[in-house]
């Protein structure tokens, strides 16, 4: 295993990075393409909310069994099958006119994804155990990095030709992921003669480690966070005063500011988390990003929105590796890939519950408002990660630092 570890890394780094490139030329800009497109004029921001939830629910529901499948199988046939169903999927979105249609295709683009997720579960499982933590960071900075360019590209591509023409680029795209997943990624730790473990157990086994079902909830609480704001940011850029030809540019380049934020972040909040604990790091990462949403009422311009969104990306760059750092402290090495698929789970559940309730929350309140909001929640749960997550160590693992001195902190 130690001679493809670093080469896999690379690899499936890239992947990642195409693969969430293709995702975010295209969907931040699905309330434009429902109104322009679709002809989608009332009830614009629930139908964006619903737009993008649906798929989240279709993964949550299906990641167990794909989890299953890839620990019998391997995570290279997941890596196989999703890639190229969405390239398709993507194709398809590319010609529909019709937006009940249109949801269809995004339920199927849910029920077939999993790319991400079956690389996450590639490397935690194919790295050696001392080097994971480190391979989970750089692969946190892929999606982040996708995140930058994508929306860049997309504004673009909307802004030049379309926001329906995005998704013919969000296809190509995502093809290039299928193709390196096909052609250059290896899997080497595999038991193929082992038993397919069934959905039901996974569940029975994560209840019994409370540590891990702790984690569980606060990835969904810092997920409904994010997503909460997804479909109404472009929308929100629209209310701050940006013409409808430049609604999609605008939006993009705001986007981006936080993936910028958190490539230069997340790498030296996962150092300062390996020196002071990832439960601290957790709490100024999610402490940062509430106080980011609470000063947004004190904006009322685009540039004032994108330098706060940059703000706002350089401390939550410190949530997400940090939760798949303390996954990796409180989970056994055999249960670790199955761990991260009932993770993508709850977060692929969380990613749908945020765009819904956001969508209905911004043709109900102001949106400044859910911004506000949105803050008090992060504040609320950094408190209670600082007084009360303790992550005590597993058989089988290192022991967390800071849970053995938690009264120092």
């Amino acid at each position: 295993m130690d001679f493809s570890w670093k080469r896999n890394l690379i690899i499936l780094w890239l992947g990642v990075f195409f693969c969430s490139s293709a995702y975010s030329i295209s969907i931040p800009f699905l309330p434009i393409f429902l109104h322009t497109s679709l002809g989608v004029n009332d009830h614009l921001e629930a139908w964006a909310g619903i737009s993008f939830g649906i798929t989240f629910l279709a993964s949550a529901l299906i990641s167990p069994y794909w989890g299953s499948l890839a620990d019998k199988y391997g995570r290279k046939p997941m890596l196989i099958r999703s890639g190229y169903s969405l390239a398709v999927l993507y194709f398809l979105t590319y010609l529909v006119t019709d937006p009940y249609l249109f949801l269809l295709l995004r339920i199927l683009q849910g029920l077939l994804a999993g790319f991400v997720p079956a690389s996450i579960a590639l490397v935690a499982t194919n790295t050696p155990e001392k080097h994971v933590g480190y391979a989970l960071g750089v692969m946190a900075t892929a999606g982040a990095t996708g995140g930058i360019i994508g929306p860049l590209v997309g504004g673009v591509v909307s802004h030049l030709w379309g926001n329906r023409e995005a998704f013919l680029f969000s296809g190509i795209v995502v093809l290039v992921a299928a193709f390196i997943a096909t052609f250059f990624v290896k899997e080497t730790n595999l038991n193929r003669s082992g038993e397919r473990s069934h959905v039901s157990e996974d569940i029975r086994l994560a209840m019994g480690n409370r540590p891990f079902v702790q984690l569980l909830g606060l990835a969904m609480i810092v997920t409904i966070s994010v997503m909460l704001l997804e479909p109404l940011i472009t929308v929100y850029v629209l209310e701050l005063g940006a013409t409808q030809q430049d609604a999609s540019l605008s939006a993009g380049i705001i986007f981006s500011a936080v993936g910028i934020a958190t490539v230069l972040a997340a790498p030296r909040w996962g150092s300062l988390g390996a020196k002071i604990g990832y439960t601290r790091v957790l709490f100024f990462g999610m402490l940062g990003g509430g106080i980011g949403n609470l000063l947004q009422v004190f904006f009322d311009d685009l540039y004032g929105f994108g330098i706060l969104r940059f703000f706002y990306g350089l401390f939550f760059a410190a949530v997400y590796p940090a939760l798949n750092a303390m996954i990796v402290k409180v989970t056994d090495a055999d249960f670790r890939g199955r761990a991260f698929s009932l993770n993508q789970s709850s977060t692929q559940l969380a990613t749908m519950i945020g765009p819904v309730l956001g969508g209905f929350l911004g043709g109900w309140i102001p949106i400044k408002l859910v911004f506000i909001l949105n803050g008090v929640l992060l504040l609320v749960t950094a408190i209670w990660v600082k007084v009360k997550l303790p992550i005590p160590p597993v058989p089988g693992t290192q022991p967390v630092k800071e849970s053995l001195n938690r009264s120092a902190g």
